[in-house]
């Protein structure tokens, strides 16, 4: 697996991805994106084609209870050892999501953290603030995830709950250097989640945002 594709692994795990098990060592990749993110279940397909079996398909399910129809995509990858070691690293026996301990070594790129955004990041235009919805992680896990998130990018979002479920939420400033890390990797279809300019002042990472002074997590090699 090349790197590239390693860190949008790593961004669409933490994100709407789930890995099934197929053996005692593997995993396949499952990614389900609905109509109006055609364009980006695809751009995840072309990027990790040689993982894949086969294009996204359009499938259509009726809601009796809404007496509505609603239309996704969906593809799969091919069964392997390699998912099967990203699933021990991201969820446990029972099969829950979690944050792994090694996270801090795993989220350390900008492209990993653009996609986790694109999967379920959410702008707020009236405010220009961000949201980042998350699983029912435990509090150990979510302390785990804030600290890589400010050791290796220099973000710092505020924990908070909405309808009981944790998300992160990155205040005006947060979000204008989120946006400014993560803006070139976006594509095109998903940019409207980060319509900040960065040329202009409301965009701009803050002169003492640190970046480079930073220490940074060592590489963790996988697959």
């Amino acid at each position: 697996m090349l790197k590239r594709q390693r860190e949008i692994l790593i961004g669409t795990i933490l994100g709407d991805a789930w890995l099934q098990r197929t053996g005692r060592r593997s995993a396949r990749l499952r990614l389900e994106h609905s109509e109006k993110q055609k364009d980006y279940i695809f751009w995840k397909y072309e990027e990790l084609k040689n993982l894949m079996q086969d294009q996204p398909k359009r499938i259509e399910r009726f809601n009796p209870r809404f007496n509505k129809t609603y239309v996704y995509y969906r593809c799969q990858s091919h069964s392997s050892p390699t998912l099967g070691k990203y699933r021990r690293y991201f969820y446990d026996e029972a099969g829950r999501k979690r944050v792994p301990e090694q996270i801090e070594k795993l989220l350390r790129s900008p492209l990993s953290l653009a996609v986790w955004y694109m999967d379920d990041g959410h702008y707020y235009a009236r405010d220009k603030v961000a949201f980042i919805y998350l699983p029912n992680y435990t509090e150990e896990e979510l302390s785990r995830l804030c600290k890589a998130l400010g050791l290796n990018f220099g973000v710092e979002p505020k924990l908070i709950y909405k309808r009981g479920h944790p998300c992160l939420y990155f205040p005006r400033s947060e979000t204008a250097r989120l946006h400014a890390i993560i803006g070139e990797h976006v594509i095109e279809s998903m940019k409207y989640k980060t319509p900040l300019d960065p040329v202009t002042t409301e965009g701009e990472l803050p002169e003492d945002s640190g970046m480079e002074s930073r220490r940074r997590a060592p590489d963790l090699e996988l697959g």
